[in-house]
């Protein structure tokens, strides 16, 4: 992802920016650091972004039964949990790696890292 500071965007388009922006992969700019969480799934590279994760326990009619607040394998990733959320994955199966501010996990058809920002 290639950052972009003020002159640059100003060069660009010959407006002054005042905050510092991100081109993302679909090619839109973001503002660096608006975003809490990056999710990434590292099959095809998707990459989402938003600032609420929770974990989701199903029942087995596959109703949604309570959230939580840690990843654990059986829960799915829902980010940005509302009514119009930006992502939710399939059952995680396993997780790889896990350490402060990152996990990397397997869900039923994909794997992701999910990183904090701050």
């Amino acid at each position: 992802m290639k950052k972009y500071d003020a002159n640059q965007i100003a060069a660009v388009t010959g407006a002054q920016a005042k905050i510092p922006l991100i081109l993302d992969e679909q090619g839109d700019f973001i503002v660096d650091s608006q975003y809490k969480y990056t999710l990434k799934r590292l099959d095809d590279g998707l990459t989402k972004r938003g600032n609420a994760v929770q974990y989701i326990e199903w029942n087995e009619d596959r109703s949604s039964r309570s959230t939580h607040d840690e990843a654990k394998v059986g829960l799915s990733l829902i980010l940005d949990p509302r009514m119009n959320f930006t992502w939710l994955t399939t059952i995680i199966v396993e997780i790889i790696e896990q350490k402060d501010k990152y996990i990397k996990f397997k869900t039923e058809n994909s794997t992701y890292e999910l990183v904090q920002h701050f």
